[in-house]
């Protein structure tokens, strides 16, 4: 397969460390899905799922037969970790840098970037699926075939974070609201996360409300 096969992931943990999952997505030149994946990956850190993403995604287009791959996440540290603009100080994650290196090299011509979260919906989606059941999923409603579009544009081809404006962190004070039970959230510490990498606050009626970043 001589196309550029474009790599997107994303991994989570509820509770950092806590149960962990990843989501992956394939897409195919012209933006078709080829291969949509979330893992139930058990207890690990926010990072080490993050890697175990990215480690999936890369075994995934092995498995294709791709020889170029274009490789997005939404997770700075490990982009730019994998770039070597960050050193990899945590020892923990350094087998799965290692790892994700290896594989890495095994392309005949491989690029990571940083892709900002709201253009990784759908990975992100197969990893809260994967956590919510426990269980591997295949596509975003949880079945076994490839459905949904890449995260991107209208077309369904991957767009670059430099054509969105960049997401805006929530201010103390702020009220968010669930749309299914209809009740209230009020903000009193935001996250110190940065704006694309805060998670949806889960109401405890189940339900994803905004990138509060509470949890």
């Amino acid at each position: 397969m001589d196309e550029v096969i474009t790599v997107q992931f994303d991994g989570g943990s509820r509770g950092n460390p806590g149960p962990a999952g990843i989501g992956v997505v394939l897409s195919a030149a012209d933006g078709t899905p080829l291969v949509t994946l979330g893992r139930f990956i058990g207890r690990a850190t926010n990072n080490a799922a993050e890697y175990a993403a990215l480690i999936a995604g890369l075994q995934e287009a092995k498995k294709l037969g791709a020889k170029r791959v274009s490789v997005r996440g939404d997770s700075e540290l490990i982009v730019r970790q994998m770039r070597g603009e960050y050193k990899v100080r945590n020892a923990d994650l350094r087998p799965l840098y290692d790892q994700a290196q290896s594989l890495l090299r095994q392309f005949d011509e491989a690029t990571i970037q940083h892709n900002y979260r709201h253009n990784n919906a759908l990975a992100d989606k197969l990893a809260n699926l994967a956590m919510d059941r426990k269980a591997e999923v295949r596509d975003a409603d949880g079945g076994r075939g490839a459905s949904g579009a890449a995260a991107g544009s209208s077309t369904g081809a991957p767009m670059s974070a430099l054509d969105q404006p960049s997401p805006v962190a929530p201010k103390a004070g702020d009220r968010f609201a669930c749309a299914r039970c209809g009740c209230v959230v009020r903000l009193e510490k935001p996250s110190s996360i940065r704006p694309h990498q805060l998670k949806p606050f889960a109401c405890q009626c189940g339900a994803k409300m905004a990138d509060t970043g509470l949890h």
